[in-house]
């Protein structure tokens, strides 16, 4: 069985899970903190990263989360999720690197550096102005998101595919963080609650950081 290295609130490795438990590919969770991590983990990715992955009956060991997808793409058949054309699934790629890239950095990287890393490690008061300017990022990010699901079905066409589980895990981890206003947003809330309500994400929506507590909506599968 596959052995996923991360910690709760790592939006990547939260994209991985949702792709295994899509696929039907077992694995177990292996709490590791990037902050706080030991030897073997770096011998595993000298980036200092999760989520890795391994199957010690195999000796696979993978790193980033992209280059993950994409063995598990081309190894199992079931429920792809980089699918349909080669233009469609261009536009995938296209997403999941729009939601990896431009999201994390705007929004979840800025919440998880002022609501978990000053808390838990730093020992400091989050900064008011960055939790602001990183909601407001949010607000532009959820406006694209309604414009995608006000036309086509799902976020990279006409399947659910990667760019629909890179999306919500970048957004279930905002959201845990209280950086997600749905307000105005009645478009990509619904896509989201159907992403959630499915049972890969249950496992997800069950976790909790130590000593952060999400909103009350968070683990609500209508809200």
């Amino acid at each position: 069985m596959w052995r996923v290295y991360c910690f709760p609130l790592c939006p990547f490795s939260r994209k991985i899970r949702l792709l295994m438990s899509e696929k039907g590919i077992g694995y177990e969770i292996w709490r590791t903190d990037p902050w706080d991590a030991g030897e073997e983990f770096w011998d595993m990715n000298p980036a200092g990263r999760t989520p890795v992955v391994r199957d010690a009956v195999k000796d696979i060991t993978l790193a980033d989360s992209r280059a993950i997808a994409e063995y598990f793409e081309e190894t199992v058949d079931k429920a792809p999720m980089i699918n349909g054309t080669a233009k469609n699934r261009a536009e995938i790629r296209r997403l999941v690197a729009l939601f990896d890239e431009n999201f994390y950095h705007d929004v979840t990287m800025p919440l998880l550096h002022e609501r978990m890393k000053k808390r838990l490690i730093l020992r400091q008061p989050p900064d008011s102005r960055m939790l602001r300017d990183a909601m407001k990022m949010a607000h532009g990010h959820l406006d694209y998101i309604d414009y995608l699901v006000d036309t086509r079905p799902w976020l990279g066409g006409p399947q659910m595919s990667l760019a629909d589980l890179a999306a919500a895990a970048q957004i279930s981890v905002a959201d845990y963080l209280g950086g997600i206003d749905w307000r105005d947003h009645a478009e990509a809330h619904s896509w989201y609650t159907t992403v959630k309500s499915r049972p890969s994400f249950g496992p997800l929506l069950s976790e909790r950081m130590e000593v952060i507590q999400p909103p009350r909506h968070y683990a609500l599968l209508d809200e």
